[in-house]
């Protein structure tokens, strides 16, 4: 049996965690980390594990932490995990890493986007991306692994077999996505309060969010080449799910763009075997009710011949394949366990 630490219980993506792991059959957590719960039942933050987690929640002490357990999850604000990793705890457990902390391999990047003086820069090269389906060979060996965001998992997924195959220019590419409320955190902020968010859509982050060099940098190593990309988020009115469209020029081989064939040939290339990647059929296309609660990612898309572009469609739950499932996912190629361990939830509609 695994023994699991997840410091930032109490947020979402911790709370998801816990939720995963319930169900799975070779892995317990036995440290709920919140260091602004400590002592207090983890089931009086989070009711609906009423009768189900009877435990107190402890603090964030890493270092203790890695006395008594397998793996860490780290599902704590930028900045925290790079402050705790070291050597000594590394050479004891595996850690996961659902922070932007390790996600960029250029420390200048990351400290331009997110305004804090990186902590770790020696671990940012040992740290592998833990994007499942194009990573999990890294993954297997790893022992630290930065898994990657919400918007980045569904925006770099539903476009990277296109642009791996040269099928698109990516330089063309421009990114909507739109999220629920969750994927902003638990912690109280004025523009996430009902009454703002509520029978609302808007744009954020435009033109400057930070997952846009985690997108950009992922996608030019498929592209062979550093690229520059629009990307632009939107906050929608319910508490789960991504929706990313995603916009390209066809490049032209041999003097003819690519078919909706082709299109449909190179992701299931790439994807014909993922489980958790569903290739929506012709005409069919993602939304996210129907992935809400589980760790798919649908995609569709649609070659629009008279513009010459691909339009390409994807969804995810942004708590689970956006973050808990997927680090579960990590977890159990880091173990060598069967990948979908604890995984196989059906998404739950309506």
């Amino acid at each position: 049996m695994i023994k699991v630490g997840i410091i930032g219980a109490t947020g979402y993506a911790g709370a998801e965690i816990a939720r995963i792991l319930l169900g799975h059959p070779e892995a317990e957590v036995v440290w709920y980390g919140s260091k602004s719960y400590v002592g207090e039942e983890f089931s009086s933050i989070y009711g609906n594990f009423f009768k189900i987690i009877d435990d107190k929640c402890l603090d964030d002490n890493m270092e203790e932490l890695a006395n008594e357990v397998d793996v860490v999850f780290t599902a704590t604000p930028q900045g925290l995990c790079a402050s705790l990793i070291n050597e000594d705890i590394l050479g004891k457990v595996k850690v996961i890493d659902l922070s932007a902390d390790f996600r960029l391999k250029d420390v200048t990047e990351y400290e331009k986007w997110y305004k804090i003086e990186h902590k770790a820069p020696s671990y940012i090269e040992e740290a592998v991306y833990g994007l499942c389906e194009i990573n999990r060979d890294k993954v297997a060996s790893a022992r630290l692994v930065a898994n990657p965001g919400c918007y980045t998992t569904c925006s770099i997924l539903t476009a990277y077999p296109l642009v791996k195959e040269g099928l698109i220019d990516p330089d063309t590419l421009i990114i909507d996505a739109l999220s629920g409320v969750t994927g902003a955190g638990r912690g109280a902020k004025v523009a996430n309060l009902y009454c703002e968010v509520n029978e609302s859509v808007k744009p954020y982050g435009v033109a400057n969010h930070r997952h846009t060099p985690e997108i950009e940098e992922q996608l030019g190593y498929a592209a062979g080449k550093k690229l520059v990309l629009n990307f632009t988020p939107h906050l929608v009115p319910m508490n789960r799910g991504i929706l990313a469209t995603e916009y390209a020029t066809l490049v032209k081989k041999d003097g003819k763009l690519p078919t909706a064939q082709d299109i449909r040939a190179a992701y299931e290339k790439y994807y014909g075997n993922e489980i958790f990647i569903r290739l929506l059929k012709d005409g069919v296309y993602p939304e996210t009710r129907f992935v809400q609660g589980s760790n798919f990612v649908d995609i569709g898309f649609k070659v629009d011949e008279r513009t010459g572009r691909v339009i390409m469609m994807g969804a995810i739950d942004n708590l689970v394949k956006g973050a808990a499932g997927q680090a579960v996912q990590n977890m159990n190629i880091m173990f060598g366990l069967d990948e979908t361990m604890g995984l196989r939830i059906v998404p739950k509609c309506p």
